[in-house]
């Protein structure tokens, strides 16, 4: 016996019901094709697709589809009511596509359909939003034209537009001209100014509205709160936070957090600790930006505390906290947070990158420079401008001016800071002749130099003694290109004067400049005279640096020097006493050097190593076989009141020479060597460095304070000029 199949339940149009419980843009697709297919009547299917588009509005419209198809149902509605339209509107401007609105816009313009003041306010923030000033202008003019130029509401958005598309001084017009204005036009006029930058404007505007009696609400206070920060303006901060206080205004998150961050802007970490230890549920902004601010004030371990402490992290906190070990001279911890970043499987971005280069560069090891650079290719950073002049700066300053080179050569784009940093490369690697050439070719090619610019160019001629060079291109800068000049210019100039021993023409230029001298004018004069022995000239220099830096530990230990090498010993004895007193302390040498992936620290008379026997034995060994060379230890580069064979030894344990022999052990025969010191290379270890490149037929590079010294077959390319 046959089974009767169960009779098909014929199709019937959606009810409005089932309308409002589409969920998804597929459910609604389906609902759309029912309607369309089922609906016989004109009236009734336009009823149903209204209904249809009124609930595409609760929809999330941040993917195109969704926002193309509620377009679709639009265009198939004739003459749609305005207040669907209004709505519509006022969707569009909140989504990703906010010119979209313009659409709806003109859609009610050319079919006749009523528009209200309800209309103007949504397409003009929509206008807002995408900083269209042209169709903002003409909605203003259309609505003047149709009677609302007065209504409140079209005076707010058109307050809001101007101000968005940077006409602030229309806005404030249209602000001005308003007969009622309550809090929103006062915050949308705030707002206007604050994203212009303008934010003295922003608290006078603010003290406006209070003469008003208009009484602000949480999100004014916010705005006004981070105007503060971003100007730098703590007293103003804390007298909103005062306001805050005495008139009860509930502290939501949001205002506690900006609180939080105006206090972090302004450099005030310690009432900014004390609010955010308060706050119960730290939120990500908030401790991004403590994490910021402590970096920024110099207090990394503070810094990581509270990186640690978070829970979830974003790509911002984890650049915030790389870029905080990079400003800080903590390059090997910025770029072991890199690695960890990366385990954690979040994608760096451009901003990240920039900080690990930085920190590279500062770390300056070659082989780390080049497992970054092939990173940043490997992840398509490599076609970024700013990138890639960092990464002519890391180069440089990792000792390989041959791949700075290269990588500038291989550039499609340049602008005056890739010449900068190229001038600049050769510049501290004493490559005087070069650096001049490509001062000559960026100008060839009309690139004018900037400030910078100059100030590298003046540095290489200072380091290769070409005094008329310096004072041609000096005057060029002030007359030909009209560059202020600044203390940076001058000290170059000064410094110029000081290595070629005209002491007296240098310091007739501090006497002679339009401003007065910093303590790096003083500093560069001091050097000079340490060089060339003139005690008198580097008394009073240092006296006049330390009046401007009473605490200058760079002056104090240089006059200390000064003194050691005249032997006066009873002057250094008081200066250091003093030192210790003021809890001043002598930066410690320290020398770099990377081995099979790893960087090894090495200070004076260092014994930590776990090969420490081996290094000195080395050490002995080098020394014995330098005897016959001609190396005699410079016990007068012991700056410290011993024993001649007390002398001896200091000088032999300097942090270079061990970091030398450990690379002696360590690395291959044909290798370059590669170490960088913190400190000016003293002239017994640049004696010895160049003997060691003869007798062992060893290429090497130091690094030190202020420049590249590149030791090959017993010379130095400082040509001994440093």
């Amino acid at each position: 016996m046959s089974t009767l199949s169960q009779p098909t339940k014929p199709l019937t149009l959606p009810t409005s019901t089932a309308i409002s419980s589409c969920s998804s843009l597929t459910h609604m697709k389906q609902t759309h094709a029912q309607i369309l297919k089922l609906s016989h009547s004109h009236h009734s299917q336009n009823s149903l697709l209204l209904k249809l588009l009124l609930t595409s509005f609760s929809l999330p419209t941040t993917t195109p589809s969704s926002l193309y198809y509620a377009l679709s149902i639009f265009s198939q509605i004739p003459a749609p009511p305005s207040h669907v339209s209004n709505k519509f509107i006022r969707a569009l401007s909140r989504s990703h596509r906010p010119k979209h609105a313009l659409k709806v816009f003109l859609k009610m313009l050319n079919e006749g359909l009523t528009i209200d003041r309800f209309s103007f306010p949504p397409i003009l923030k929509a206008i807002a939003r995408a900083e269209g000033l042209l169709e903002g202008m003409q909605v203003h003019g259309l609505g003047t034209k149709l009677g609302f130029g007065s209504d409140p509401f079209v005076q707010t958005g058109l307050v809001g537009m101007y101000g968005a598309c940077g006409r602030i001084l229309d806005a404030r017009l249209m602000f001005d001209k308003m007969s009622y204005r309550d809090i929103v036009p006062w915050s949308v006029m705030i707002d206007g100014y604050f994203q212009n930058g303008l934010f003295d404007d922003v608290l006078n505007l603010f003290e406006e509205m209070k003469m008003s009696n208009v009484e602000p609400d949480e999100m004014v206070l916010s705005k006004i709160l981070s105007a503060c920060g971003r100007a730098g303006n703590l007293s103003y901060g804390e007298a909103v936070h005062e306001f805050i206080i005495d008139n009860n205004v509930a502290l939501d998150a949001h205002l506690q957090s900006t609180l939080i961050t105006m206090y972090v802007n302004c450099g005030c970490m310690d009432m900014a600790k004390e609010l955010f230890d308060k706050v119960l549920l730290k939120n990500l902004v908030v401790s991004t930006a403590m994490v910021s601010g402590y970096s920024r004030a110099g207090q990394v371990e503070d810094a990581r505390l509270i990186f640690d402490q978070m829970v979830e992290k974003d790509l911002i906190c984890w650049s915030a906290m790389i870029s905080g070990y990079a400003e800080n001279n903590h390059p090997q911890e910025a770029l072991k947070l890199f690695n960890e970043m990366q385990v954690c499987g979040m994608k760096p971005d451009k901003v990240t990158m920039l900080s690990v280069i930085s920190a590279c560069a500062h770390l300056g090891v070659l082989d780390q420079a080049k497992r970054i650079h092939l990173y940043i290719d490997k992840n398509a950073f490599g076609g970024d401008l700013r990138v890639n002049n960092a990464i002519i700066d890391m180069y440089a300053k990792c000792g390989s001016l041959e791949s700075a080179r290269e990588v500038f050569e291989r550039m499609r784009r340049r602008n005056v800071i890739s010449w900068t940093s190229m001038i600049n490369a050769f510049a501290i690697h004493g490559d005087a002749r070069n650096a001049l050439i490509f001062f000559n070719k960026m100008k060839d090619e009309s690139i004018d130099p900037n400030g910078v610019t100059f100030i590298g160019v003046l540095y290489a001629c200072s380091h290769a003694g070409l005094v008329d060079e310096g004072r041609e291109i000096f005057a060029s800068m002030i007359n030909e290109y009209n560059i202020p000049s600044k203390h940076e210019h001058y000290g170059c100039m000064v410094d110029l004067f000081g290595r070629a021993n005209l002491l007296r023409e240098a310091l007739e230029l501090v006497e002679t400049m339009p401003f007065a001298p910093n303590v790096v004018i003083w500093g560069s004069l001091m050097a000079a005279c340490r060089v060339h022995g003139e005690i008198e000239l580097a008394e009073f220099a240092a006296k006049q640096l330390l009046q401007l830096d009473p605490d200058h530990d760079g002056a104090l230990v240089l006059l200390s020097n000064i003194y050691a090498k005249d032997k006066r010993w009873q002057d250094v004895g008081e200066l250091r006493k003093s030192m210790k007193e003021r809890g001043i302390l002598k930066e410690r040498a320290c020398s770099r050097i990377e081995m099979n992936n790893k960087v090894y620290e090495f200070l004076t008379a260092d014994t930590s190593h776990k090969q420490t026997d081996q290094i000195y034995e080395k050490l002995n060994e080098v020394i014995s076989e330098l005897k016959p060379a001609g190396y005699v230890p410079d016990i007068h580069s012991a700056l410290v009141d011993l024993e001649d064979e007390e002398k001896r030894e200091v000088i032999l344990w300097h942090s270079e020479k061990l970091a030398l022999c450990y690379g002696l052990i360590s690395s291959k025969k044909d290798s370059c060597i590669r170490i960088v010191k913190n400190l000016r290379v003293c002239e017994d270890c640049h004696n010895f460095i160049k003997l060691v490149s003869k007798v062992y037929a060893r290429e090497i590079v130091i690094r030190d304070r202020t420049r590249f010294h590149h030791y090959k077959d017993g010379v130095c390319s400082c040509k001994d000029y440093w």
